[in-house]
This record gives structure tokens, C-alpha cells and sequence, in this order.
């Protein structure tokens, strides 16, 4: 009975936590926005930056979405500037990009190789500036001399072509901006690409041809809105991942601030290299300064506006007349790929977020990506990833399945017992005691392996949920999607038939309360499971049919056994 009533509160626990699980995907992505972009923006539709956006110099007027220096006070609130010039386009491999000659923000960004939808060709914005959605990479030069802290506004720069086409054996391209200022100080915005690769080197060059020296620094922040997510899954119910800002340190790896909090609990700190990032499911933008200046990472938010920025200011650079200096960054615009994160940042690697339970979910991904190494296919990535956990545990599971025969062959006993003293618990429960100790039986270990997989359960969930390897990977026949719900729920309704069979090889319970529970647990899961990804289903289809088969197999021994 104990057995059994553990055995119970584990199920249940695990219902609960689904159900939560359920409720916090509908508060996520319960209002999914079907609405689509196009990569290129309109001239019209893009928005120059704003009073409240960039970073502001001691003397600031009309400047856009500049940060503040030297204090946190509020900037005055202008109206938006639409831009006038014709946006500057580039395209890689992977990458395909606008920026805005004015102030060189990079306004749009999409991803040709990361369509929107499985049976989509459209490429996945990440970045974009339009009605649906507000998310640009913004940088610049503020301080006494700085451009972008000019009365004036932020510099409108000359570009020697508006498309860029990375093509051929070029490995890489660069495209210059110029500007030069009523001083005579030359400021040359240079952006790098790489064939293959999602960052993008950044480089300012301020040649001072002036009389006088020039004092400056540089800015480099992300601005988005509070819209939603849209890297969710559009079919069924996407996971509960995080969407907000993201800073790093050297010594503090992996830090969180959520939208709500980038006033209240601003990012404020002075950091030698360091990062800032917006992370999203599978995607993340984030700008890295150069890891050998001290910077100031910094975060805040222009709440009636639905704005939040989080970027970094770098030290304070002298040049002096007749001569020339650089400052430089890294813009990260794609996908989380962890090797690509953490050559750029330690701890950049960290946006791939997987919970408490990383240090197992990490070892996990690394077996998961050596088994489609093997068998090139993440569906049966998944089934070999299955097969090799349940190995590990196979002791364990055999521990608690001859539990389970043990308690399913003395069931008649244990029924007789009740019935003899069902109306003295005391009696009944000492009567169950010495039938234990005469059989040998604990009812215990047939729950206690259940309770030591679950740590691995669960990182195994978001291993395969925050993987962006999976998103709109196929398996086979209908599943094309391992992050998106089964379409037709045939792999929900064998999860529940798997669990169903097990119920069956399991000791009934003696309580009809118990019974009724246990009956309609396959049908509670395989409801839940019907919006799960396709790729966590098929493990739990996986994993309950290799238990059912080490369960049938230690029953019929036990039983065979107990014949003789």
C-alpha cells in the first residue's frame, strides 16, 4: 500500500508539473501573432531613433535613441524621424541585413538559412524595425566630440554603394561608412562580415584632421519593444523560453533581466570585456566590446513607450590633432549555436538556457549531437539518445520493476488482508508489514528509481527544447517538425497506449479511489502530451515502450519463478 500510494503522488506530481508546464506555454504564446514581415523595410516605415533610445553626451539635443554618460536623468521626448535615405543592403551566406545610413544601425536583419515556418521560404527575421515589431542593433560615438551626441542629431554617413553581395571565394567583406564632421575629424563606420558566420565585426576609425584633439566614446546597444516572441512554435503551444535581456561577465558568466526590470533593476556595471544580449527561443542578438577594454554595460527602459535597451558605453578616447585611433565590437545576429557563442564571450554560450539542471542538460546535448553525428537524423538522434538513458538506468529500472512484480504477485494476499481488517488500520497495516518481511518485499524501491530519473527527465526536456538544432527538423513520414506539436497527435496517442500497457503490468491497486486515479492517468498525459513537441513525445514513446519490455520480461521471470 505504501508502494502503491508513492508510486501515486510521484504520477500526480508529474500531472501537476505538466499542467503547469501547460498553463505557462499559454501565458507565453497564447496570443500568437500570425502576421509576417518582409525582409526588406521600407524607407517610410523606419524609424530613426528617438530622444529617450541612445545614449546622451553631458550636451544633448536633438539626439535619437542616445544613452546617457553621466547620468541616468530623463531625456527630453521628440518625435520619431523617418528616414530619407535609401537603406544600405547586405547579404551573406547567412546573414541578410540593412542598415540605416543614419546614425549606421543595423534596422533589419533576416536569416536565409532559418525560414519562418517548415513549409515556409521565407527567411526568419531577427532584427526588424516596422509596425509588427521593434528590435535593432544600434551604435555610435557620444561623449564631448562624439557624432551621435551632436546638437544636431546623429550623422548621416556616406556609403560607396547601398548593396553589398558577399559572393565568389571571398571569404569576407567590408562595408565602409564615412562622415565627416564641421571640425574636419573623420569618422569611418566599418562593418566586417565572414562567409559562414553570424558576427559582425565592428570598427570606428576617427582620423582628426582638426586643430584641436578629439574626445569621444563609443555606444553599442540593442533596442526592442515588449512584443512577443516570435521564434515560438506556431502549431499548438510553444515552450515556456525566455525572452529578455542577457549580460555577462568574466566573473558572472549568465545574468538575467527581464523587460519589467530594466529600470527597477538596471543593469549597471563596469566590467573589463563582458556582453549584452535580448535572447529569445533558439535566436539571440548581442553585441560584445572589446574584451581587452573595461566597459560599462548598462540597461534601462522607456516604459511608456514599451522601449528597452541594453548595450555598453567603452572608456574614453583621446585623438589627438593630426592623428588617428579605433574602437572596435562584435555584433552577434543568429541562431544559438553554443560553439559559435562561446568562442565570441565566456558565458555567451549560457543563452542556450537550460535551467538548474545545465550541468546534465549539457552533457545530454553533447551525447544527443555525437549520436546525429553517427546516424544524421535528429528524430533517431532522439530514439538513440533514448535508448542510451534508459541503459544507464537499466539497473535501476530492474530494481524497481521486480518491486513492482513482487507487489503484483502478492496483490490477492494483499487484498485478503484488507478485506480481514479494512476496518482497523492499525491491524491491516501491521498485517502488510509482516507480509513484506515474509516475502521480502520493499515497497519503496519500486518508487525510488522513478524519483532519481526525474532529475534526468527534466533536463532531458530542455536539452531537447531549447536546441535550435531541432527547430523544423524532420524525422520521418508526417513528423517535419521535432519542435512543433504532432499535427495528426499519433505519437500522443501511442504515448498514452504505452502507458496504458504499463498500468497493466503494474500491481492494481487495492483502494477503488487509487484505481480510478491510476485509469485515468493515460488519458490526463496523452491529453497534455497532444501539444507537446513532437521530439519530446517521441521520447516518452521510446522510453515507455523499452520500460514495457524490461517490465514484461523481469514480470514473467518473477512469476515463473513464483510457480515453481
Amino acid at each position: 500500500m505504501t508502494m502503491q500510494w508513492a508510486r501515486n503522488l510521484i504520477l500526480v506530481g508529474l500531472a501537476i508539473v505538466s499542467y503547469l508546464m501547460i498553463l505557462a506555454w499559454q501565458q507565453d504564446y497564447g496570443n500568437t501573432s500570425t502576421n509576417s514581415t518582409t525582409n526588406v523595410v521600407s524607407n517610410a516605415s523606419v524609424e530613426v531613433a528617438k530622444a529617450t533610445d541612445l545614449p546622451s553626451a553631458p550636451v544633448v539635443a536633438a539626439n535619437a535613441d542616445i544613452p546617457t554618460v553621466v547620468t541616468k536623468a530623463e531625456l527630453p521626448v521628440t518625435a520619431p524621424v523617418s528616414s530619407s535615405m535609401a537603406l544600405i543592403h547586405i547579404k551573406t551566406d547567412v546573414l541578410d541585413l540593412q542598415i540605416d545610413p543614419t546614425g549606421g544601425d543595423v534596422v533589419s536583419l533576416a536569416l536565409p538559412t532559418y525560414t519562418k515556418t517548415v513549409s515556409s521560404t521565407e527567411s526568419f527575421n531577427l532584427l526588424q524595425n516596422d509596425r509588427q515589431r521593434v528590435f535593432i542593433a544600434q551604435s555610435g560615438l557620444i561623449g564631448a566630440n562624439g557624432a551621435d551626441a551632436s546638437a544636431e542629431g546623429r550623422p548621416v554617413y556616406r556609403s560607396l554603394k547601398t548593396n553589398y553581395v558577399l559572393t565568389g571565394n571571398n571569404n569576407t567583406i567590408e562595408v565602409p561608412l564615412y562622415f565627416t564632421d564641421k571640425n574636419g575629424v573623420e569618422i569611418q563606420k566599418i562593418f566586417t562580415f565572414t562567409k559562414g558566420k553570424y558576427d559582425i565585426a565592428l570598427r570606428y576609425n576617427i582620423i582628426n584632421r582638426s586643430q584641436t584633439p578629439w574626445q569621444g566614446l563609443m555606444f553599442a546597444q540593442l533596442k526592442r519593444d515588449g512584443s512577443e516572441d516570435p521564434s515560438k512554435s506556431h502549431q499548438g503551444m510553444g515552450m515556456s523560453t525566455y525572452l529578455g535581456g542577457a549580460w555577462g561577465t568574466i566573473e558572472k558568466n549568465y545574468n538575467k533581466v527581464n523587460f519589467a526590470d530594466f529600470s527597477d533593476e538596471a543593469v549597471n556595471q563596469t566590467v573589463k570585456g563582458g556582453w549584452t544580449a535580448i535572447v529569445q527561443h533558439y535566436f539571440v542578438a548581442a553585441w560584445i566590446p572589446d574584451a581587452n577594454t573595461t566597459n560599462h554595460l548598462t540597461s534601462r527602459a522607456n516604459k511608456d513607450k514599451d522601449e528597452y535597451f541594453i548595450g555598453f558605453t567603452t572608456p574614453d578616447l583621446t585623438v589627438a590633432a593630426g592623428m588617428q585611433n579605433s574602437i572596435k565590437a562584435t555584433l552577434y545576429a543568429g541562431p544559438k549555436i553554443q560553439d559559435h557563442l562561446k568562442a565570441l564571450s565566456p558565458g555567451l554560450e549560457l543563452t542556450v538556457d537550460y535551467g538548474w539542471l545545465w550541468f546534465i542538460a549539457q552533457f545530454l546535448f553533447w551525447l544527443l549531437k555525437a549520436i546525429h553525428g553517427v546516424l544524421g537524423n535528429w528524430g533517431w538522434a532522439i530514439v538513440g539518445l533514448t535508448v542510451v538513458v534508459k541503459m544507464a538506468f537499466f539497473h535501476l529500472s530492474a530494481t524497481s520493476y521486480k518491486s513492482m512484480a513482487n507487489m503484483r504477485r502478492v496483490t490477492p494476499e494483499m487484498q485478503r488482508i484488507k478485506e480481514q481488517y479494512g476496518t482497523d488500520r492499525a491491524k491491516m497495516s501491521q498485517a502488510m508489514m509482516e507480509l513484506y518481511q515474509k516475502e521480502k518485499i520493499n515497497p519503496i524501491s519500486g518508487c525510488l528509481p522513478m524519483l532519481v530519473q526525474m532529475p534526468v527527465f527534466l533536463a532531458l526536456y530542455w536539452t531537447l527544447m531549447e536546441s535550435v538544432e531541432l527547430r523544423h527538423a524532420p524525422w520521418l513520414l508526417w513528423i517535419t517538425d521535432l519542435a512543433a506539436m504532432d499535427q495528426y497527435f499519433v505519437l500522443p496517442l501511442i504515448m498514452g497506449l504505452t502507458m496504458y500497457i504499463q498500468q497493466l503490468l503494474n500491481p492494481q491497486p487495492t483502494d477503488p479511489m487509487q484505481a480510478k486515479v491510476m485509469k485515468l492517468m493515460p488519458v490526463i498525459f496523452t491529453v497534455f502530451m497532444l501539444w507537446f513537441p513532437s521530439g519530446l513525445v517521441l521520447y516518452w514513446v521510446v522510453n515507455n515502450t523499452l520500460s514495457i519490455i524490461q517490465q514484461w520480461v523481469i514480470t514473467r521471470q518473477i512469476e515463473g519463478a513464483a510457480k515453481k
